[in-house]
């Protein structure tokens, strides 16, 4: 394993630690908006996820934990370079 890889997987990790952490506590809310979705993922990759129905917005929230599975996950089937769109 090179040490990039070591950190990405090290950064990865602790993220996710902290998250769950925050959410036992009670500290991190169970929903996100839109509008923070965009500032942590990016416009493109939310509008994406609703287009193909890997994510649902309800009562003016996303599910952060679906949203973090799902960036975490390879789902670049319908991605295609900007030479190709």
């Amino acid at each position: 394993m090179r040490i990039t890889e070591l950190i990405a997987t090290l950064k990865t990790t602790a993220n996710a630690g902290a998250e769950k952490a925050l959410a036992a506590c009670g500290s991190l809310p169970a929903g996100i908006s839109k509008a923070a979705a965009y500032r942590q993922y990016g416009r493109t990759n939310i509008d994406r996820w609703l287009k193909e129905n890997l994510i649902a917005f309800t009562n003016k929230h996303f599910d952060r934990q679906k949203l973090s599975q799902i960036a975490a996950a390879s789902n670049r089937v319908t991605y295609l370079p900007v030479a190709e769109r």
